[in-house]
Order: structure tokens, then C-alpha cells, then sequence
């Protein structure tokens, strides 16, 4: 072979690597860029079943999830973006590991062994996921040690976004053969603080992205937390019998979610409540499950926190333009977002959000997913 044919050769097989597509569409060199410096890339993830999850380093972002349907066709079950220009343009919780606060704390203040700390408001006066630059916008050293683990790591310093501590915060990705993603989250900090991590895939069973209202939820939670008109929790604690809060049993999301005669989903614009799971921290018991009823596809939640919320994508209208140039309408996707309950910190009969020197932080959450046709 000349010297012009191997360099040609080379060149192909450089410019090939660079484009490498994944089995949802997603080009891996727009994601590998730098961000503050860091660099950026998409991570991708496979089990023997073919089942694929990719992850990007730039908030700790699940980007896309293929998982078979009913009839053995793949379909991509989270929302998200072809890039990570998208991802900063277009300002989003999209699949992002969110910290170190997940949900919301009262006008962003609370007080720590007698010393009170202030955070942005964000939201309605109240800091929402950790501040404007919460860990969803942070971009995490990545690690992936085989075709099922990636490990994130982001070191958070002392102040960031108002909250007290060094934290060193680690996310575990596991893509088993059982196709669930088996996400654990640990921290360690210098001085006391608090911690609340989850994740926040905006979920779609159908792979379309048009409408979760007639995807069934199930919910195990007799109680839930109300919220006031700016979507802070009261304190009080609701039971959900006789409301349209109940999906103790499979309720298709869309069911109640526009009757506004009931409070609660007038102040949330809809579904955007934290439920007091009866799982009480038991992994093996489901907290959660959701079905299409177009696919066939089930997701079924395991959690070792003691709430969820679930948010319907009522502030999702129609402006952003999503992988392959979907429109995301509003309500066309599901949240499960296994936390602490909201504004804990402000709250000490809730439990504890609180993280001191010498203990470590333990979170996980199971995503799985299976067929019934």
C-alpha cells in the first residue's frame, strides 16, 4: 500500500471513530467538547439483551435509554438532546444527576447547627435543585471501567451555591442483565451539611414523546406532602384515599391531572408532589411502577429513600426541540425522583438530609424495565 493510502486509510478510520453512532441516533463527537474547562463525552452502556443507556459527564445525564417493546422493536424511553451545545443552550434537568439538593428548600434558607445558610432562589423564591448552578450544570470526572459501570465523580467546594462543606459526591451506574439501571450515590464531606441526590429522567414508555396521559401509574404512598401555590411543601401530610392523588392501584396519569377544583393540582399546574413511599427504605419492594400502554414497556422503581416525587412535565410547552428534532409538548413525559421529602432541612420531624464529617452519604435507585404484552 502507498504512503497516501494508508494515510487515507487512517484518516477514514479516525474520522469514523469520531462519528461513531449509538443505537439511539446519538453521535458521540457532540458530545466531546469542554466545558469549564472539563472535557465532555458520552458514555454508553450495554447488557447481553442488547439494552443500551448513554451517559454524558455534563450533569451526570442519562441521555437516552433503548429498551425493547412489546414486539421486539427498540424504542428510546427518556427525553434529552442530540449535543451538549443543546444541553447549554437549552437549559434543562433533562436526565441529570441533580444535587446537592434535590427538590426545593423555603426561600432557599435554612439553618445548620445554629449557623444559617442562604442559597439562590431560583424558583418562586425558593432554591430548586440545588441553585441556577446546581450539579446538573457541573460537569463530573468520569470513569468507565467495563460495557455495564460508569462512575461520576464531582468534587463540590466549600460555599458552591451557598451550601456549606467540601463534598466529594460520587454516582454508580449499572446497566445489569436484568435490564435495570442500578444507580447508587455517595458523599463525603468536610463540615456539616446537607445532601439530596437523585436522578431526573423525564420519562416516555411510548419512545414517541407526545403524551403521558395514558401511561399507567402506580404509586405505593398512602400519604403525600401538599404544596402551596408556589410549589413548597407545608409541612402537612395528606393522605391520598378519596383524591386524585391515590395510584395506589394503575391510573392512567392523565386520569385527574386537569381537575383544578382540587388544590393541589391547581397549585402544581398539575402533578408535582412528593409522595411518603410505604416502602420505608426496603430496595427489594417496587415504590413505583409505570406502564405504556402502547409498547408494552413497564418501568419499575426500587428505592432506598423514603419519598418520591413524580412530576408530569407540566412546565414543558412546546418551545424545545429534543433528539431528532422532537417537540416536547407539555405533560409528554414522566418524573420519579427518589429523595429525601422536599424543604427537609426546615423540617427536623422529616427525615434527616443532614451530612456530617466521618459518615458517608448512601442513596440508590433501581430503574427497571421489562415487557408485558
Amino acid at each position: 500500500m502507498t504512503i497516501l493510502g494508508l494515510s487515507l486509510l487512517l484518516i477514514s478510520a479516525c474520522t469514523s471513530k469520531e462519528i461513531k453512532m449509538t443505537e439511539s441516533g446519538l453521535l458521540k463527537n457532540n458530545f466531546q467538547t469542554e466545558v469549564y474547562g472539563k472535557k465532555t463525552d458520552l458514555y454508553v452502556l450495554r447488557n447481553k439483551n442488547n439494552m443500551e443507556v448513554c451517559v454524558t459527564n455534563f450533569g451526570g445525564r442519562i441521555v437516552s435509554v433503548m429498551v425493547p417493546d412489546k414486539n421486539g422493536n427498540m424504542q428510546d424511553v427518556v427525553l434529552g438532546f442530540d449535543s451538549i451545545q443543546d444541553y447549554i443552550a437549552k437549559p434543562s434537568d433533562f436526565g441529570a444527576s441533580i444535587g446537592r439538593y434535590a427538590n426545593r428548600i423555603n426561600q432557599g434558607r435554612f439553618t445548620l447547627d445554629g449557623v444559617e445558610y442562604q442559597l439562590p432562589r431560583n424558583n418562586y423564591g425558593h432554591c430548586l435543585h440545588g441553585g441556577p448552578q446546581g450539579f446538573q450544570y457541573r460537569v463530573f470526572d468520569a470513569k468507565q471501567t467495563d460495557e455495564q459501570h460508569l462512575e461520576l465523580t464531582y468534587f463540590a467546594e466549600d460555599g458552591e451555591e451557598g451550601f456549606p462543606g467540601n463534598i466529594t459526591c460520587k454516582v454508580f451506574m449499572n446497566l445489569t442483565d436484568e435490564n435495570a439501571i442500578d444507580i447508587s450515590y455517595e458523599a463525603e464531606t468536610d463540615k456539616p451539611t446537607i445532601v439530596n441526590m437523585t436522578n431526573h429522567s423525564y420519562f416516555n414508555l411510548d419512545g414517541d414523546a407526545a403524551s403521558n396521559s395514558e401511561h399507567l401509574l402506580t404509586l405505593n404512598a398512602d400519604y403525600y406532602t401538599p404544596v402551596d401555590s408556589t410549589f413548597m411543601t407545608s409541612g402537612k401530610i395528606a393522605s391520598v384515599q378519596d383524591t386524585p392523588m391515590d395510584f395506589r392501584k394503575p391510573t392512567p396519569v392523565g386520569k385527574h391531572i386537569n381537575e383544578f377544583d382540587f388544590i393541589q393540582l391547581k397549585n402544581g399546574n398539575g402533578y408535582d408532589h412528593n409522595w411518603i413511599l410505604n416502602t420505608k427504605g426496603d430496595i427489594k419492594s417496587k415504590c413505583a411502577s409505570l406502564k405504556s400502554t402502547k409498547t408494552g414497556i413497564v418501568l419499575d422503581v426500587y428505592t432506598n429513600e423514603p419519598g418520591i416525587q413524580m412530576y408530569a412535565g407540566n412546565f414543558l410547552d412546546g418551545t424545545l426541540k429534543g433528539k431528532k428534532g422532537r417537540t416536547y409538548n407539555q405533560r409528554a413525559s414522566v418524573c420519579l425522583e427518589t429523595q429525601k421529602y422536599p424543604d427537609t432541612p426546615n423540617k427536623p420531624e422529616w427525615p434527616s438530609a443532614t451530612l456530617r464529617p466521618g459518615e458517608k452519604y448512601n442513596s440508590r435507585c433501581i430503574f427497571k424495565f421489562s415487557v408485558e404484552k
